[in-house]
């Protein structure tokens, strides 16, 4: 019975290109977000703070 035979160095090489492509998706799904986007979710985010702020029964002393 004969193996396969594996070229090491083009399988090292194509290893590595896949996971480099694993972590280019995860940075593209991370960081790949428009200008757009963030500020909504920002506004989104500051909208929720005030709501949450203005349910307060005692309003926090400010110096």
């Amino acid at each position: 019975m004969a193996a396969d035979v594996v070229n090491l160095r083009q399988f090292r090489k194509t290893k590595a290109r896949t996971e480099r492509e694993a972590a280019a998706e995860q940075n593209r799904i991370t960081h790949g977000r428009t200008k757009a986007e963030k500020s909504l979710t920002r506004a989104q985010n500051d909208k929720a703070t005030r709501l949450h702020e203005q349910g307060r029964l005692e309003k926090p002393e400010q110096d």
